[in-house]
């Protein structure tokens, strides 16, 4: 097993890494919208909250040496679903053609007052 952790996404706010790569598997942690600086999203819109998702998935991949193309499953909490159509059209920009397998799962508001978190299997 390697422990990803890169400086270019936020550090692990608990007992957990960013990261873990088994094989030629990438299990990644939940990516809450905190900037790699820290600074927590709390007050931006769930749009913006993915955006800062998204690149912080990009980080952690590039660390583990894989990239989006090569994610097999994602999945989404979301705290409000009214959000999700103007989410998925990001995600679906970010992806492009590739089509990983994924779950929405709506959920009651997430830490900090986040809208929106997402964890990601994908390979090396």
């Amino acid at each position: 097993m390697t422990f990803i952790e890169t400086p270019n996404a936020p550090k692990p706010g608990g007992h957990y890494s960013q990261a873990v790569v088994h094989g030629d598997l990438v299990f990644i942690s939940g990516i809450l919208p905190i900037t790699p600086s820290g600074e927590k999203l709390t007050e931006a819109t769930v749009l913006e909250q993915m955006q800062q998702v998204l690149k912080n998935l990009d980080a952690i991949l590039e660390a583990a040496g894989s990239t989006r193309e090569k994610v097999l499953k994602v999945t989404v909490f979301i705290a409000d679903m009214e959000a999700w159509g103007p989410v998925n059209q990001l995600y679906t920009h970010f992806f492009g053609d590739h089509r990983p397998a994924r779950s929405i799962v709506p959920v009651l508001p997430l830490h900090y007052g986040f809208g929106i978190e997402l964890e990601a299997v994908a390979i090396v």
